[in-house]
């Protein structure tokens, strides 16, 4: 019984440094939310560069405001979808501790989904600001739980081709 409740207790350590990570993108993703709603006014641009704005919007939608409008049963899809998928990725975590460049990927696709699910609970939308633009045409505006998700998704694709390269 002592080796059960001793090897439990290694892995929860194992799973702390890839929690702590996706928490820094919870907050980093939250706190920068909290300053865009005080500071800005909805659909009011702020010029940064040339190529970006900052300008507070909201999305009842997914990825590219995915089902934005279809009527108010998304927001709890996406929120459940994004409670699963937290569930599955802290699983994933504890299996696989020791591989830190997929653990690092999932560590940034949990803090974002999260970062996400909390605004879809406690606003019923996601509060998106980053917009980049060239000429006439703009990316579709995110956050910083989106770009955890982004960049979570990239790095994941290394690792698979590493992987994958590792095998020849």
């Amino acid at each position: 019984m002592a080796k059960t409740s001793s090897s439990n207790a290694a892995r929860s350590a194992t799973l702390m440094p890839w929690l702590g990570m996706s928490l820094i993108v919870i907050l980093l993703d939250q706190l920068s939310k909290i300053a865009v709603l005080r500071l800005f006014v909805y659909g009011d641009p702020h010029p940064v560069a040339s190529f970006f704005n900052l300008l507070l919007i909201y999305n009842r939608g997914a990825a590219f405001s995915f089902l934005a409008t279809a009527g108010g049963w998304q927001r709890w899809a996406f929120t459940a979808l994004g409670i699963v998928a937290a569930l599955v990725i802290t699983w994933l975590l504890k299996r696989h501790s020791g591989q830190k460049l997929f653990c690092t990927a999932l560590a940034l696709i949990l803090g974002g989904a999260l970062g996400n699910v909390i605004d879809r609970l406690v606003h019923g939308h996601v509060i998106d600001f980053l917009d980049f633009h060239v000429g006439g045409w703009h990316w579709p505006a995110f956050n910083i739980a989106d770009s955890g998700i982004t960049i979570g998704a990239m790095l994941l694709v290394l690792d698979e081709l590493r992987r994958v390269r590792a095998v020849r």
